[in-house]
């Protein structure tokens, strides 16, 4: 359906084609195109003599502007003029927009106003402005209120909470509705001669103390449950009366007399025949019971009073605030409680809001049971103690030192590692002038090398150092044939020290036997190096395999199982040169091996 502001009803005969479609051709190009065809559809039945109204179903709009053409019979527009304006076409090729929209620089489309931008809505105050299509709309800024909704032409209107089923009446009562709320009314309704109060409870109605009293002139009024009766006047005066001295008149009892008087320390206010209390600040008069009763501030103002927790006492109320806190100068906030000030805990305290927090310096942790105190962190217990010192580890209160074993070994600068001892850089060794010291891991060896008989030494030391290697060569008598023939050219002597691994888990390559022959040798000799483990291969821990490094035949020994320390032992290994499948020469080398019993 067309928009309300176009919905007006004018008759055709005086209707032009760019008005019946003034709302409907702000769309794409080919509905534009479709407009014009319902145009020329019209322009047919005209033409034809058929009935411009016709029962083709054409749609709403396409109908409308079959119509408009139809009555006017030779519209001045043309289709292609329709089709080339965007909205409408005033003549002479100009085109125009609806109301709510401007010509783009383009002179064809159209494009919206943005009346709420430019200040040309007629909001009222209260209201925004919210810009749509061709047009804008207000819309009421501040809610209606509990009890009210807003309707769709911007007015409140009140909720019924009786109909919507929101009221919480109890079962015993009915919900009336009212502007912008509701009440609770009891089911069960009082008889006549009684009142019902806010509870649903039925009170009884003195009669007698209406302005226009009930009984005739000569009689005096009595309240009974529920209604009363008339008696010929006597003596006998009402509640709030009591007879005059002369006992001929009942007169007004001031019930505000006396030192007490009967609103027990409030302001009391004598009417005729009864009394009124004027409560003090905290009190509220209950006319039913007619005494001064204390107000509960903290049910009647949840939440408005006191910051944290209201308490009501008679006449007043006070706050207090909940743990972690303390009720500021005012009496009604709470102020965060430093709880750090009083030292709750052994060693630092962090206040936090509300609350506070124990935490511990270096080397505690804080209590698991008490959240307080603080326990000395043993760390050579924890799972990774094994490995913070190399030997042994002994805990002190927040913290911990390493020792390293009683002789051989040093406290490294870390604090935690063990570097060995040097002795025979030291001095401190005990190696005669005929031996040599050798350090190894954790002490050291006093060593002495003798070359066996037509043998001698190559080189002179005045010590050996962990890598060095004693040689001794075959140097033989004149004439000695034995000596001669014999396959061994050189005895050599060596001396390494290791630890014990801890996690052995792949071979160790302890010694390399370098040799002076070629990697590959003249196709024309036939010559090999067989290297073998001749002595002292204790359960197999050794191997010996061959290698080639930068050209050269390296024989290299591993430790292939593990050795646990201390340990001492000699490896006799042999380096075979082998020619045309015969040994012409050997030359052997003992490996002087010391375990040491520790893994550093």
């Amino acid at each position: 359906t067309p928009p309300p502001s176009q919905a007006q009803t004018v008759p055709f005969q005086t209707m032009v084609i760019g008005e019946v479609v003034k709302w409907w051709c702000n769309f794409p190009l080919y509905v534009h195109l479709m407009c014009c065809d319902c145009c020329l559809l019209g322009r047919a039945a005209q033409e034809k003599g058929l009935p411009c109204d016709h029962s083709l179903s054409l749609g709403y709009q396409c109908g409308l502007v079959s119509r408009a053409c139809c009555d006017d019979g030779a519209p001045d527009v043309k289709t292609n003029t329709l089709a080339k304006c965007a909205q409408e076409c005033v003549g002479n090729g100009t085109c125009a927009c609806f109301k709510g929209y401007k010509l783009k620089p383009d002179g064809k489309n159209c494009e919206d106003i943005n009346e709420c931008l430019l200040g040309a809505s007629n909001c009222r105050g209260g209201e925004r402005c919210i810009n749509t299509l061709g047009s804008f709309r207000c819309q009421r800024e501040v809610s209606c209120g509990t009890g009210y909704e807003l309707t769709d032409n911007n007015n409140c209107k009140d909720i019924d909470e009786c109909e919507s089923g929101t009221h919480n009446c109890a079962p015993d009562f009915m919900c009336q509705n009212t502007q912008g709320s509701f009440r609770c009314r009891p089911k069960n309704q009082c008889g006549d001669g009684y009142i019902q109060d806010a509870l649903g409870s039925c009170i009884d109605i003195n009669e007698c103390l209406a302005q226009t009293g009930p009984c005739h002139p000569g009689q005096s009024c009595m309240n009974t449950v529920g209604s009363f009766t008339c008696q010929r006047n006597s003596v006998n005066c009402g509640r709030g009366y009591h007879l005059n001295d002369n006992g001929n008149r009942c007169v007004d009892i001031d019930e505000c007399k006396g030192p007490d008087g009967e609103c027990a320390g409030h302001g009391c206010i004598n009417l005729v025949g009864s009394f009124r209390c004027e409560c003090k600040i905290g009190f509220i008069f209950n006319s039913i019971s007619r005494v001064c009763e204390d107000i509960n501030e903290c049910r009647h103002y949840p939440g408005r009073l006191c910051a944290h927790k209201c308490e009501n006492a008679v006449g007043s109320y006070k706050c207090s605030c909940t743990q972690g806190f303390k009720l500021a100068s005012d009496g009604r906030n709470c102020d965060d409680l430093n709880e750090c000030e009083s030292s709750p805990c052994s060693q630092e305290c962090a206040n936090v809001y509300g609350s506070y927090q124990c935490y511990c310096r270096r080397g505690y942790q804080l209590s698991d049971r008490d959240g307080i105190n603080c326990e000395d962190i043993d760390e050579c217990a924890l799972p990774t103690g094994g490995h913070i010192c190399s030997y042994r580890c002994h805990n002190t209160p927040g913290s911990f030192h390493c020792n390293c074993p009683a002789t051989g070994y040093t406290l490294a600068p870390n604090g935690r590692s063990c570097q060995d001892v040097d002795e025979c850089v030291t001095g401190t060794h005990t190696c005669s002038e005929t031996e040599s010291c050798f350090n190894v891991q954790g002490g050291f060896r006093c060593l002495s090398f003798e070359c066996p008989p037509n043998y001698r030494r190559a080189g002179e030391k005045a010590r050996v150092e962990r890598s060095d290697t004693v040689r001794c060569v075959k140097s033989c008598q004149p004439n000695d044939i034995s000596c001669v023939l014999d396959p061994v050219h050189s005895v050599s002597h060596t001396v390494i020290s290791m630890p014990t691994f801890r996690e052995f888990t792949r071979p160790e390559e302890i010694v390399f036997l370098r040799t002076m022959s070629m990697a590959h040798s003249s196709p024309h000799i036939s010559s090999d190096i067989v290297f073998d483990i001749l002595e002292g291969n204790v359960q197999n821990s050794f191997d010996i395999v061959k290698r080639e490094e930068h050209g050269i035949i390296v024989g290299v020994v591993r430790q292939v199982k593990p050795l646990i320390g201390p340990l001492n032992m000699v490896l006799k290994l042999a380096m075979n040169y082998v020619t045309s499948g015969v040994v012409s020469h050997r030359n052997i080398v003992s490996v002087h091996i010391f375990v040491s019993e520790f893994w550093f």
